[in-house]
């Protein structure tokens, strides 16, 4: 078809729309839900995905996290290997600390989420969550300081009984008092203030602000239960990420006596592996988006087929006329099949609109992030004018093999 020819068939399209507009709405319904699911749920998933990517990234930059098993989705119980494998331990910790050349700062970490009913005078009722770190955690984790010092080596190795707090704890206890070098209590035991963190924000829903730190011996005597920790580990450069990760496996076989044919008793993970994980969870969601936009885009395909058979009966002695004076069969055909393509890219157009300003809409109204892709505006135009392509070829079918004299009679 010519271009003219093409601009008006599509001029043909929306005068149909506009003369008949409850007809065209209810017949786009299904390709703007469709759309809307598309873009407004994509647009949540990404913006979740940047959003856990920051947040991850705040964690500390290019570390290695040595657990005991692999995080992520687990299907059924674990195998009986990895549920009698040793604990990941302070004395790994240190090993790995001393021994891993291409390492830059080492941290384990341990937490206790229960009762540490922690006071100050006549201040009490508070109860974070209190951790277990080594000296490297502000370097591994990206952590500042707002006023104070942090945990020494010498702290930690004499297990003294000091603490630093989140920006939280810090605010509840003391207020406008200036909190270092004050005792509180934590679980009936006098403590030290030495430090007040920067605040931090929130991963995962977890308040990070809301915490208390303490040198890990000391954590370890008061949580001799808690056994199992998180080892977190810098390389000296980002670039040496993998050394590092082949130095900690070679010494930490050797360090935990594993045998030269069996499995590693231990894993190692990355932020790239923590994104991956989470990434798992969000492709649950993009397939129920698929399912539910393919659905909504059926209804409106079968729509936009019926609404086209009722038009080609409706110019059934147009279609006939135009034979008469020389139209090809490719040129009704491409008429009908352009006219149908119209309709579901303005059904395409609405949904796109609608699914940005839900997207908005969730941005500024809920904690949940919403990011608008390009892209799957791209992706979303083209599957709804698609549509129109894919369910417009019968009835545009039907229309170029009419025969023109008998179309000519048609009243």
């Amino acid at each position: 078809m010519k271009g003219i020819e093409i601009k008006e068939s599509i001029v043909m399209a929306l005068e149909a729309v506009i003369n008949h507009k409850m007809r065209s709405l209810l017949t786009i319904l299904g390709i703007v839900i469709g759309i809307v699911s598309v873009v407004g749920m994509v647009s949540l998933v990404q913006g979740l995905n940047a959003s856990m990517s920051e947040q991850i990234q705040s964690l500390g930059s290019n570390v290695i996290y040595v657990t005991r098993t692999a995080p992520g989705i687990h299907v059924g119980r674990p195998s009986l290997e990895e549920r009698t494998r040793p604990h990941i331990t302070y004395e790994d910790a240190r090993a790995v600390k001393k021994r891993v050349i291409s390492a830059k700062a080492v941290s384990a970490e341990n937490y206790f989420f229960g009762d540490t009913r922690v006071k100050y005078r006549d201040h009490d009722g508070i109860s974070p969550p209190i951790v277990g770190v080594m000296p490297d955690y502000p370097e591994v984790r990206n952590v500042s300081l707002a006023k104070g010092r942090f945990i020494t080596e010498g702290d930690d190795m004499h297990g003294l009984k000091v603490c630093v707090l989140g920006s939280k704890p810090a605010e509840a206890l003391f207020a406008s008092e200036e909190p270092l070098g004050k005792k509180i209590t934590i679980e009936g035991r006098t403590f030290t203030v030495i430090g007040i963190l920067e605040e931090q924000g929130q991963f995962m829903g977890n308040d990070r602000d809301n915490i208390i730190m303490l040198p890990y011996r000391t954590y370890a005597y008061l949580h001799p239960e808690e056994t199992e920790l998180l080892l977190v580990v810098m390389p000296a450069t980002p670039e040496l990420i993998s050394k590092c990760m082949d130095e900690i496996t070679v010494f930490l076989r050797l360090h935990r006596g594993v045998p030269p044919e069996a499995e590693n008793n231990f894993h190692l993970s990355t932020q790239d592996s923590m994104n991956d994980i989470y990434r798992q969870v969000t492709g649950g969601i993009y397939i129920a988006m698929i399912v539910i936009s393919s659905i909504g885009l059926m209804v409106g395909g079968v729509g936009v087929m019926n609404i086209m058979l009722v038009s080609v009966k409706e110019r059934t002695r147009e279609i006939g006329l135009r034979k008469a004076i020389g139209a090809r069969k490719t040129d009704i055909m491409w008429q009908f099949l352009i006219e149908a393509m119209t309709l579901t890219g303005l059904g395409g157009l609405v949904g796109v609109g609608l699914g940005i300003g839900v997207s908005i809409l969730v941005d500024s109204v809920s904690p949940l992030p919403s990011e608008v892709s390009m892209a799957w505006i791209i992706i979303a135009m083209t599957v709804s004018v698609s549509v129109g392509l894919f369910f417009g070829i019968y009835p545009a079918s039907k229309a170029a093999s009419l025969d023109p004299i008998e179309a000519l009679r048609w009243e």
